[in-house]
């Protein structure tokens, strides 16, 4: 029964690097294009020898294996050669977005112990004083745009190690459960949390979602809005893609809908990878401004929060293409449960992809009903392995092989599930749960409304009742429009239901992810406790 266990078996053997890049050369792929980047083109093979020089790299900084190498890059080649490179020798990458504080980057930079920093230059005014006294950090490692970019004193140059460093690199023999890569949570609603992932349950959303939701071809090309630094991202641009030997167009640049719609047109991409802001933000640029032309597009994908139906409508009515939204989060790896080509439910996250499992739960992790709104828990094989050092957060969200997401669904009796906010996003109206998106998206069926968010905030009684914060379309806010959405709202929803406030903002708080931080409008109307117009309960 007992005893020590030996060695891993061969069998058991698993680096992502070599998976997803060096088996295309094996097989006869290495002419193919794996990047698009600024008007070139990397082949798989010449992306192998990027790779094999970045992991030579590091190890001559003496990275060792399991030691973590901070990533703070935009999408670009450098960023796939450093983070597979520092796969392929066994060390673990750590992908920070390049849009975190000075006081971000130290938190994470202490907590994940990072040996080594690899950092754009266009970074460097919020990283350097970030890098100061931090104990683990021996390296840091500057890329720059082109040139000879001037860089902090004990600093070290991206380029000239590249340069310097071999093109042949045998990988380190990893085991299928050692540490892959870190990502840190989006901090959505606290301090973030390093979300630990393994080397062989890395692959399978390519295998899961790339292949039963997107079917993924040797010949397409995929654009993601969706950044590598988080995992919506990461798998969007690298891991799906490579996969299945597509080519991946990388966009370094803040994704702004005229530059998204110039990229689609000129790069041809097959695959659209987006966010519902993104979406909202495409749809919202007139025609007559920039050309569009979609026309390559076979397949559109939202993910990182719920997309609301009448968005959904908006898009195919004007490009007659579907959007296929799903749920997924960093501790689940990818997508989880999707719409599917041929049969998306507006407002709904679609069916569980095959190779996962979900439930709605109740008290004491209890199935709920069909219809009935619970707790959405979730087990696959794309599962992280726990939160580091973070034990009583990883005890909640861990729950065996379950992942307890935070979200809160309802599932049809025909599996389509329906997202009605987070746990901690709930409103109790009256004795009645609300849920902010219910109230979204009639909001977003108004002509006026560009985005919005609904959170509770507390009346002169100390009572919840919801609070609207809405982005206009034109910008022309005033309390007319104010009354005007309210009634609206009133009209489509059961009373209690409509927002008692409306504030018009020019933006809304987000993370560096794209999704919005509800806590800081909370704490915003938490300071004011205004009475509800008109004194309506």
């Amino acid at each position: 029964m007992g005893g020590l266990r030996g060695a891993t078996p061969p069998s058991a053997r698993f680096n992502l690097a070599t998976a997803l890049v060096d088996s295309h050369l094996v097989a006869g792929r290495g002419d193919r294009p794996a990047i698009r980047y600024e008007g070139r083109t990397l082949t798989y093979a010449g992306l192998a020898r990027l790779v094999d020089r970045a992991g030579n790299a590091l190890r001559a900084l003496d990275v060792d294996v399991e030691q973590r190498v901070a990533i703070v890059l935009p999408d670009s080649p450098e960023f796939v050669a450093t983070f597979l490179g520092a796969i392929k020798i066994g060390a673990v990458p750590v992908t920070l977005s390049t849009l975190l504080t000075e006081r971000d980057y130290a938190y994470m930079l202490d907590d994940s112990r990072a040996s080594a920093l690899v950092v754009h230059e266009s970074v460097l005014g919020r990283v350097r004083q970030a890098c100061a006294g931090r104990r683990h950090l021996r390296h840091v490692v500057v890329a720059s745009s082109g040139g000879a970019a001037p860089r902090p004193p004990g600093s070290l140059s991206f380029a000239e190690l590249i340069s310097a460093a071999s093109d042949e690199l045998s990988p380190e023999p990893t085991a299928a459960d050692d540490m892959c890569f870190w990502q840190y949570s989006s901090g959505t609603t606290g301090e973030p949390k390093a979300v630990v992932h393994l080397q062989a349950s890395c692959a399978t959303p390519a295998d899961l979602h790339g292949r039963h939701v997107v079917a993924m071809r040797p010949d397409d090309r995929v654009l993601s809005v969706a950044k590598l630094f988080f995992s919506y991202g990461l798998n969007n641009s690298l891991v799906v893609p490579f996969h299945h030997g597509a080519c991946a167009i990388l966009y370094s640049g803040r994704p702004e809908p005229r530059a998204i719609l110039e990229a689609i047109a000129r790069e041809r991409p097959t695959v659209f990878y987006g966010v519902p802001t993104a979406y909202a933000a495409l749809l919202a640029v007139p025609e007559r401004e920039v050309p569009f032309d979609l026309s390559s597009l076979r397949l559109c994908i939202s993910a990182g929060e719920a997309l609301p139906g009448p968005l959904f409508e908006r898009w195919k009515a004007r490009f007659g293409l579907e959007i296929l939204d799903g749920i997924g989060s960093t501790e689940l790896g990818y997508i989880a449960i999707s719409n599917f080509p041929g049969r998306a439910r507006p407002g709904t996250s679609g069916e569980v992809i095959p190779g996962y499992e979900a439930r709605v739960t109740g008290e004491g992790d209890r199935p709920v009903a069909p219809g009935e709104v619970g707790d959405l828990q979730v087990r696959g094989p794309s599962t992280a392995a726990f939160y580091w050092q973070k034990r009583a957060q990883t005890k909640r969200t861990f729950r065996g092989e379950w992942v307890f997401t935070g979200d809160r669904y309802s599932a049809s009796a025909d599996g389509y599930y329906t997202h009605h906010g987070r746990s901690d996003d709930l409103l109790k109206v009256g004795g009645i749960w609300v849920s902010p998106l219910e109230i979204e998206t009639a909001l977003l069926e108004h002509d006026a409304v560009l985005e919005c968010a609904v959170v509770g905030r507390e009346d002169a009684d100390a009572l919840t009742k919801p609070a609207a914060y809405v982005v206009l379309k034109n910008g022309a806010a005033g309390p007319a429009l104010a009354t005007e959405l309210r009634g609206f709202v009133k009209d489509r929803l059961a009373p209690y239901k409509y927002p008692r406030w409306i504030e018009f903002v020019a933006e809304l708080p987000r993370t560096s992810t794209g999704k919005i931080q509800r806590y800081k409008l909370r704490a915003v109307g938490g300071q004011r406790r205004p009475p509800a117009p008109g004194g309506d309960a």
